[in-house]
């Protein structure tokens, strides 16, 4: 019976909740706080946002609900290995169910983990929006590049879960954007299901390693759920990490060679003007623009990169990111396939036994008739979880499905308007010396 529902359902379309936008590459160096009476090192980077970053739209309708977050204001807290980076999360909302029209929290990657891995345990089925990585190298861990590409990860991440519409009604979303730091600590540390102690992680972690392999890689025949259609979708998913994870290296390449031929040519402009003021007369004129051109040109390969690395390589990798959260999805589909399997299995073998129990020891019928009664709902909602399961995914392959082709679009849009206009830039440079070198080489 489920199998037959789930034919009918399976679909091969995905789904994500917030369309990528061009990110902001620009720093600044303010300070939070007096950093000697803290006793703190505070370094706090800000950029400008993008607006269309994410469905934010207070002003959209006069009294149309709206949910807006600003993750902003990324400060170095303490030093050594015991520094992180605090943020700022400004909420706005005329949503009845939070408390007030305005809230600012103050927020470290841990509670954007504990948030992610609280949903991803209450919400089965949906594909919970993906974090940014935790670890990096430590020299470039507080870089400017690294806190900056972060903090957007962590505004599109929160931004996603507000603008989806079962994820926004979460009461640990809203204790995330409400809580104070001290309610927010008590959240944390608050003991529930998979969350027990350290032991029961690890353990959950090493289970998650083996299952992954085992399970959504179709290794465990026996009870593994095998439809046409879904064997079809493990494809397509394996299939579109590979091709993703492959563009986001080539695109990373392409970063770092922008940045190697703009410092190719600032070195070569420097060197090129050194040469015309050794030369003199009128070479040392003509040379001397060849070098500023150089220069010129290596600013706007440099800024080029940036815009590769934010536009370009960022939304590609955020995707590669939401492979993995599908497969997370897929593992809780597995798991939850094989707990139907098993009960319904367990379910059929003891109902042919209660039969012949009835006959053959009618003093032990009345008990083990209870035990199946067990056993018959423990199976009746291992199936319903199933298909929930099953249900919410077709729902959330079919949104992801059409946000990947907007938002992958909108990157390569980005991708060729940033090397047309560097193209152009390349040419025009070059072009406008033309004559000075033609004169120069026939005198």
């Amino acid at each position: 019976r489920s199998q037959e529902k789930i034919r009918k359902r399976e679909s091969s379309s995905f789904s994500s909740q917030v369309a990528l936008s061009p990110r902001s590459r620009s720093f600044a160096v303010p300070q939070r706080g007096d950093e000697a009476s803290q006793g703190k090192l505070a370094v706090m980077i800000s950029a400008e946002r993008s607006q269309s970053q994410s469905p934010r739209s207070p002003g959209a309708a006069a009294g149309a609900p709206f949910l807006s977050i600003c993750v902003t204001d990324p400060v170095k807290m303490g030093t050594g290995v015991q520094s992180y980076i605090s943020y700022r999360v400004i909420t706005k909302t005329n949503l009845p169910e939070f408390e007030g029209a305005e809230k600012i929290v103050i927020r470290r990657y841990s509670d954007f983990e504990w948030l992610h891995d609280r949903l991803a345990e209450k919400y089965k089925g949906i594909f919970i929006p993906p974090l940014p990585e935790k670890n990096a190298v430590e020299k470039f861990r507080f870089s400017k590049e690294f806190i900056e590409l972060r903090r957007q990860a962590l505004d599109l991440f929160i931004n996603r879960l507000a603008s989806h519409p079962e994820l926004k009604q979460s009461e640990d979303l809203r204790t995330f954007l409400q809580a104070d730091e001290e309610k927010m600590d008590r959240a944390r540390s608050y003991e529930t299901g998979i969350f027990k102690k350290p032991g029961d992680f690890i353990q959950m972690f090493k289970d998650v390693q083996s299952k992954v392999s085992d399970v959504v890689l179709g290794k465990e025949k026996p009870v593994e759920e095998s439809t046409p259609e879904y064997e079809k979708l493990k494809h397509y998913i394996f299939e579109l990490e590979n091709h993703l994870a492959e563009a986001q290296k080539q695109a990373f390449r392409l970063v770092k060679r922008h940045r190697e031929l703009g410092q190719s040519l600032a070195d070569f402009g420097k060197a090129i003007k050194l040469l015309g003021a050794c030369e003199g007369d009128s070479l040392e004129k003509v040379f001397s623009e060849v070098g500023s051109k150089s220069e010129m040109l290596s600013i706007k390969l440099q800024r080029e990169a940036d815009n590769l690395l934010f536009n370009f390589e960022e939304p590609l990798k955020d995707y590669v990111r939401a492979v993995q959260s599908i497969k997370a999805t897929m593992l809780d589909r597995a798991n939850a396939f094989r707990q139907h399997f098993d009960l319904d299995q367990e379910r059929k073998y003891k109902e042919l036994n209660l039969e012949k129990m009835k006959f053959m020891n009618p003093e032990k019928f009345s008990e083990s008739e209870t035990e199946f009664s067990e056993l018959k709902a423990a199976s009746e909602e291992a199936t319903k979880r199933y298909e929930h399961i099953v249900s919410v995914m077709n729902d959330e392959l079919a949104r992801f499905q059409e946000q990947k082709t907007a938002d992958i679009g909108l990157a390569f849009h980005e991708f060729a308007k940033g090397q047309a206009k560097l193209a152009k830039d390349i040419a025009d440079a070059w072009r406008s010396i033309l004559p000075k070198l033609e004169a120069c080489s026939s005198s």
